[in-house]
């Protein structure tokens, strides 16, 4: 159960963070999208991409809180068990990165976004796996 708090509180934060840059807030926005490595921006992320991603992180976060048992939502256990294991693979595959902006096997890692991949996001989303795996196995 407190391993499924700590992922709903994350992803709640995560996507607080979410709709917090698509209502125009700018803190860490240098830090969170990728560049190439002479410092040019990466394609111009649309305003509905961050809707989504909030949305999907806020989902996840209901998903974790009904893990914990404090909510029940009936008729929604067969799409959420698969849920349990996705949504840790997500995270992981997203540690591992595409190869060349994001994750360990990245090949940018100078810039200010690679800097911050490595100290924070890469380790976060290592810690959302993990945790979702546990999770799963102790049930």
């Amino acid at each position: 159960m407190v391993l499924s708090l700590i992922l709903f509180l994350i992803f709640i934060v995560l996507g607080g963070l979410h709709f917090y840059w698509l209502f125009g807030g700018d803190w860490a926005v240098g830090k969170v999208i990728p560049t190439k490595g002479n410092g040019e921006c990466l394609p111009k992320i649309p305003p509905i991409a961050t809707l989504v991603v909030g949305v999907v992180l806020v989902s996840f976060a209901s998903v974790y809180l009904m893990k914990s048992g404090l909510v029940t939502i009936q008729g929604l256990n067969g799409v959420i068990n698969y849920g349990y294991w996705f949504i840790p693979s997500i995270f992981i595959l997203r540690a591992i990165g595409d190869f060349n902006y994001v994750g360990f096997f990245k090949k940018v890692k100078h810039t200010t976004f690679a800097k911050a991949d490595s100290k924070v996001f890469i380790p976060l989303c290592l810690a959302i796996g993990i945790m979702g795996i546990l999770i799963q196995l102790m049930d």
